[in-house]
């Protein structure tokens, strides 16, 4: 007991320095605060990308500064304000393929892919996360939240389903081998929660007369059918990018990406549901 009340207080803790440093950056008038500490947190991740995937202290502090090269050049190259809709597709597209591949062939497959293609793929994979992140920032506060809120309501919305309902309505789990703990219930539960916080978001928009328009919103200017499938979409993304980070865990076997956050692992291990998701939201935004 005394172990657990430890680990909260290390939990709420960490979580109170997070936002104290997040929500400043995030609310301040020029962007380039939250570019900032986006930055930073992205590097911190592909250092522990490169970690996982046996690159030693030293290379793997280099991996974590070319992550933070790539970003300031696409900053000084003007690219978080361009335009980028072939970036986001291929982004989200590589995502799409590489899960149903990962999740098809299990954790003994990731470690027969070449390493410096891990290496690459995850620092494409984590720049492309940070420019999503830097120019939904740019659109707008309304947006940014709406995209990060999906993903925190489909983890939410799923775990509460899970333990409630797991196990009873189907028999197989979503993937033992990977996360004995998902079921398939958890992963309705949090499409249907995620459906519910996009209602209640885009009445809201309405009501206030956001001119910062939600992710919703813009889903639901295209019509209602495709914000609802869109929405699906995302959710199942979100738990692509939380089985898939579960995976190379495994493949590495470790339980965290690092112990950068006292209580909840590492950075990888709280951002990686909105790897996929930051470049399809942009991509589906767009539309």
């Amino acid at each position: 007991m005394a172990r657990i009340i430890e680990m909260l207080k290390q939990r709420i803790i960490t979580a109170l320095v997070l936002l104290a440093i997040l929500l400043p950056a995030v609310f301040f008038h020029k962007v380039e605060a939250f570019a900032g500490v986006a930055l930073v947190l992205i590097s911190a991740a592909t250092w522990e990308w490169a970690r996982l995937n046996q690159s030693a202290s030293i290379p793997a502090v280099l991996w974590g500064g070319a992550c933070a090269v790539a970003c300031i050049g696409a900053w000084a190259g003007g690219l978080v304000h361009a335009s980028v809709p072939l970036l986001w597709i291929s982004s989200g597209g590589g995502w799409v393929i590489m899960s149903a591949w990962l999740l098809r062939s299990g954790v003994a497959s990731w470690n027969r892919v070449p390493r410096a293609l891990r290496l690459v793929g995850g620092l494409c994979a984590l720049w492309t996360a940070w420019l999503a992140v830097v120019q939904a920032r740019i659109i707008g506060i309304n947006f940014l939240f709406s995209v990060l809120f999906l993903v925190w309501a489909a983890d939410v919305f799923a775990y509460f389903a899970g333990r409630a309902f797991g196990g009873r309505l189907f028999a197989n789990k979503l993937a033992p081998s990977i996360s004995p703990g998902k079921t398939w219930e958890g992963v309705i539960g949090g499409a249907v929660g995620v459906i519910v916080v996009a209602l209640v978001w885009r009445n809201a928009d309405v009501t206030f007369s956001m001119h910062d328009v939600s992710l919703y919103s813009r889903l639901a200017q295209v019509g209602t059918v495709f914000m609802l499938l869109a929405l699906l979409f995302l959710t199942m993304m979100s738990v692509v990018g939380d089985l898939a980070e579960s995976l190379f865990k495994r493949s590495a076997g470790v339980k965290d990406s690092s112990g950068l956050l006292p209580g909840h692992g590492g950075v990888l291990d709280r951002v990686d549901a909105l790897l996929p998701v930051l470049p399809l939201a942009m991509m589906l935004g767009s539309l």
